[in-house]
């Protein structure tokens, strides 16, 4: 089959771009490598573009095997007609080809099966045309055996005709259209369950039309029906589907035709609507998983994204009350140099030598910046640290801790750091953020960085690839350092992997740093294939060729040096040469394989090569007055920083250990349907507290002033 064509024709992109991208991902070549490396392939498809045909092939491949599945199945029955597989051959969806296969499929113990044995199917039949003039005298012509009198019988073949019904492809589509159109979602509370302060309330007794329900309120509900808080259903009236089907099955009314209307009437309620309601929660449930996966993915990017402080002496501190701030103090590389424990804070109160301490520890390790954890006792931290006497231009910045102590719990930290307990390796895991905070989250589940919403309830298969997408993306749309980067980081560069990470990371250490990309060849089991996909992405600072620390890929190298020469110049002279760069006839350089849209990619990194597209970490101050929930005060306008985006608002957190929630209709003084068209991650904004809810521990901003 052409899947080509077809997934061409459902993205409304063209067919030889496609064709071409399933060849190169055939080929073994990634994402990140074709939309940045083979543009001239694909009619530069992006990563969003590519990454959809990746999906639809893998669906197409799918419906295919289950269709040669149903084929096999039917002709196995010696039920396979030359009209049916015509049928089934046709069906461009999954749930057609479902439709067809229903009356074949095999069944487990039926009302309708059960009459079959009493020999009640001929009559179904006869019944079912409608022909028959006097159904009661019909229907005593097979009281016999079991089958005791005529209701017994009509009963009987009631049950088979109604399992007819809901088997036929038609009613089901019937049903559906009934149900896309007038089928509301409702949610009541379950007696018993309804806590005023539950999270659920707002579902305590719900009713919307089904195709107006946003996502993560359909999230929302199905959690709490999953607790046991809530019951939920999405029925649509039934009166309206019963007469639709009433005059599919019933176009003239005879004497049988009542048979077949109780018949209609019980395939609707017994096997119908069940059934596509459950068919209708789990498209819904599948529907909302992918916005909130997006959402989800999304975030992950933006965070992953944050500018980094670079290469500075960080003394890290991983806040608390009782049991004291754990302090680290870090080199540029990140690697350990100190650990101690002070206690500046109640029940101990050693304000004065804990701040003696943190000053002998930054003139001692000559320190540059100093990381706090935003969890218990950050804030207080911060205060703290304001106070101690620093050397002019140490900053203090608040980084969020979300999943330290996941990682610091990881056999990934026990095998960094052996000799040192969770609270050390918390502590480091603080600093090196806001030096790199990708090349350390990337060490963390994403799901425990907490910038989801309902990323246990949404499917996890689903989840992990998407997310596992998104951090090879950001980790080659930034490039890898790669005689610095931890193994961990390096298994997401572009045809490397977990396996190959480990190989070079082991040939570096025996080896020593690399000097030229090419030395990768020289990697245990690293072959041309996993080069070419791998190359571009890596950097090397200070190596033989200044265009391995450039995301110019080596395969390119030689038009590059083409392009000095022309310029009667060293390639290095080329580097960072705007005026020469300029200078360029891009269309001299153009060949079989590389175009003008991989030459502009180039000549644009030769501006400025190995620069970070990330920038660089600002220092950011809450407000000094707020320090609890209980400083909040409605009408109060305070800076914030985006801590998490959903589909419903943004939350912000302003420094008091609960983040609070900026509604949709309360971002901008205009309609706003998506918070990403106002706000992003990390993004520093100013609010204004409208309300404060202790008992729901719910905070509720707005960032319209007018």
């Amino acid at each position: 089959m052409n899947f080509a064509k077809s997934i061409a024709t459902q993205l409304q992109l063209s067919e030889s771009n496609v064709k071409n991208a399933l060849i190169l991902f055939d080929e073994g070549a990634t994402i990140p490598f074709i939309s940045r490396y083979r543009k001239e392939r694909t009619g530069g498809l992006d990563e969003v573009q590519l990454g959809d045909i990746q999906d639809a092939y893998k669906a197409h491949v799918d419906l295919e095997k289950r269709r040669e599945f149903i084929l096999g199945s039917i002709k196995e029955q010696g039920l396979l007609t030359v009209d049916l597989k015509k049928q089934l051959l046709a069906c461009r969806s999954l749930t057609a080809l479902e439709d067809l296969y229903l009356p074949y499929k095999p069944k487990r113990k039926t009302k309708a099966e059960a009459a079959r044995k009493l020999g009640l199917e001929p009559l179904a039949a006869i019944l079912m045309k409608q022909d028959v003039s006097d159904p009661q005298n019909l229907a005593r012509r097979f009281v016999k055996g079991e089958v005791k009198d005529v209701d017994m019988a009509l009963s009987g073949a009631r049950d088979i005709m109604a399992e007819w019904i809901s088997e036929r492809a038609a009613s089901r589509d019937i049903v559906r259209k009934r149900f896309s159109y007038s089928a509301s979602i409702k949610s009541k509370v379950v007696k018993g369950k309804d806590d005023p302060y539950s999270k659920f309330r707002d579902y305590f007794d719900f009713d919307q039309p089904l195709k107006k329900c946003r996502g993560h309120r359909f999230l929302a509900m199905k959690r709490g029906e999953d607790e046991g808080v809530l019951r939920l259903s999405l029925i649509p009236p039934r009166a309206e589907g019963v007469q639709r089907l009433e005059r599919y099955f019933i176009p003239h009314y005879k004497p049988a035709s009542e048979q077949v209307k109780l018949a209609v009437a019980d395939a609707y309620k017994r096997l119908l609507e069940p059934s596509i309601e459950t068919e209708f929660k789990n498209t819904t449930k599948e529907k909302a998983d992918l916005e909130a996966i997006q959402v989800f993915a999304e975030n992950l990017r933006q965070l992953l994204l944050a500018p980094p402080l670079g290469a500075k002496r960080i003394l890290a501190i991983d806040p608390g009350f009782r049991t004291g701030c754990k302090l680290v103090c870090l080199d540029e590389q990140g690697a350990l140099l100190h650990n101690e424990t002070i206690y500046p804070h109640p029940p101990q109160n050693e304000t004065s030598r804990a701040a003696a301490k943190v000053s002998n520890l930054v003139q001692t390790y000559k320190i540059d910046a100093i990381a706090i954890g935003n969890g218990t006792a950050g804030r207080e931290t911060e205060y703290f640290i304001q106070k101690v006497h620093l050397p002019k231009g140490t900053e203090a910045y608040v980084v969020n801790e979300n999943g330290a102590s996941i990682y610091s719990a990881s056999a990934l930290a026990r095998a960094e750091f052996p000799d040192y307990d969770v609270t050390v390796r918390g502590s480091v895991s603080i600093g090196r953020r806001l030096m790199d905070p990708l090349s350390e989250l990337v060490k963390i589940d994403a799901k425990a960085i907490g910038v989801g919403q309902y990323q246990h309830d949404v499917d996890q298969k689903k989840l992990k690839e998407k997310l596992d997408a998104t951090v090879e993306s950001v980790v080659n749309n930034v490039g890898v350092n790669l005689n610095t980067s931890s193994q961990h980081l390096l298994q997401y560069v572009s045809g490397i992997g977990p396996k190959l990470s480990g190989a070079i990371v082991e040939h570096r250490n025996k080896n020593g740093a690399f000097d030229s990309r090419k030395d990768l060849l020289k990697v245990a089991g690293l072959g041309a294939k996993a080069y070419e996909q791998c190359a571009g992405f890596l950097r090397i600072s200070d190596g033989t060729n200044p265009l391995d620390n450039s995301a110019v890929h080596p395969e390119s190298y030689h038009v590059v040096g083409k392009m000095a020469k022309d310029l009667k110049c060293q390639v290095t002279d080329l580097l960072s040469n705007k005026e020469l760069i300029d200078s360029l006839q891009l269309e001299r350089y153009t060949t079989d394989t590389i175009g003008l849209p991989t030459l502009k990619d180039m000549t644009k990194e030769l501006q400025k090569p190995g620069r970070d597209p990330r920038g660089k970490a600002k220092l950011f101050e809450f407000s000094k007055d707020v320090r609890k929930v209980e400083d909040l005060k409605a009408g109060m306008i305070l800076p914030g920083i985006v801590t998490n985006m959903t589909k419903f608002g943004a939350f912000v957190d302003v420094g008091v250990k609960q983040d609070g929630l900026v509604h949709v209709s309360q971002l901008a003084e205009r309609f706003v349907s998506d918070p990403t068209e106002i706000v992003k991650l990390n993004q520093e904004v100013r609010v204004k507290v409208l309300e404060v809810d202790t008992a729901r521990n719910r905070i509720a901003f707005t960032m319209k002033f007018g």
